[in-house]
């Protein structure tokens, strides 16, 4: 069977029909030209040249190989180009786990960037709870997650991408509404619609903490999972709500959001992880485009 190089003097001889220039484009001699062309006609087993002391012409036969030539030539070089850019992170698919609250300002930046700087990978989001995506992770659905900190795991990378604080969401028509900054004591018996300690254990936890701390006591009313559920049930009037700063971001009717200072700074993090013999050349891609999200400032 001919090689790539026999197609590569071929073709440069059909452009050149002259032995000299054709090997001088080739970096070589005649003699191997030479031999390389014979080889070529006897794996094709046709003539593809005519040959005299003074001119060189491509036969019929030539003519049409060298259109053939020409496009395995494209392949190959197409192939070595796709090769390499998977090679380098830069083409492939990319699976990304996600929370929900995590959606509402950080993955959004995220996906863009990503659009931006490797417009060719096939990003395919997924969204789960923390928990769920340390599963995920070990049995391949996903490349990467972004969750909230939860206990290290062997064999699992982590690193912090996004922090925030949380705020105050209170419905449209409570006194909390419009008064001065509120405090955690404001909070004291108010019906307050808390995180599930299950399904939300980091978020529950740290609410817990800072309500604990201020020796402070709502009056919880339901417990849910998603920071979208709990405002669905601040709209409806039913109570109060710690959340992410960056849920004002939804501007749902007749929820207001408001700052509140806080007896401790405990931010709400975000972190990236993935496993740790993960062989994907595009999972450290997508986390230098996180690490460097982490350091760049949001727009307000």
């Amino acid at each position: 069977m001919f090689e790539l190089n026999h197609l590569l003097c071929f073709v440069t001889l059909a452009e050149e029909l002259h032995f000299g220039r054709a090997a001088r484009r080739l970096a070589m001699t005649q003699p191997p030209l030479s031999r390389q062309i014979q080889l070529l006609e006897h794996h094709v087993d046709a003539k593809l040249f005519d040959r005299t002391s003074r001119s060189v012409h491509l036969t019929p036969a030539g003519e049409r190989f060298l259109a053939e030539a020409r496009q395995i030539l494209r392949l190959a070089e197409g192939a070595s180009s796709v090769a390499r850019k998977v090679a380098l992170g830069k083409i492939g698919a990319i699976r990304v786990g996600f929370t929900a609250a995590s959606a509402y300002d950080f993955v959004p930046r995220l996906v863009m960037a990503c659009v931006a700087e490797l417009p060719d990978i096939d990003l395919s989001l997924k969204e789960m709870v923390s928990g769920d995506q340390f599963e995920a992770l070990g049995s391949g659905q996903i490349d990467v997650g972004f969750i909230r900190p939860l206990l290290v795991r062997p064999g699992i990378e982590s690193m912090k991408v996004f922090a925030e604080g949380l705020c105050l969401a209170v419905p449209g028509d409570h006194p909390l509404a419009l008064k001065r900054a509120p405090v955690l004591a404001d909070l004291h018996g108010e019906p307050f619609v808390m995180y599930s300690p299950h399904e939300s254990r980091y978020f529950y936890e740290l609410i817990v903490a800072q309500l604990a701390q201020a020796n402070v006591h709502p009056r919880y009313v339901q417990y849910l999972g998603q920071v979208h559920s709990l405002l669905s049930m601040v709209r409806a009037g039913l109570g109060l709500a710690l959340v992410p700063e960056s849920a004002a971001g939804l501007h749902l009717d007749n929820v207001v959001m408001r700052p509140i200072a806080l007896r401790s700074k405990m931010p709400v993090e975000v972190n990236a992880v993935w496993r740790r013999d993960a062989v994907s050349p595009l999972i450290p891609q997508v986390v230098a485009i996180a690490r460097r999200l982490a350091h760049r400032p949001r727009r307000r």
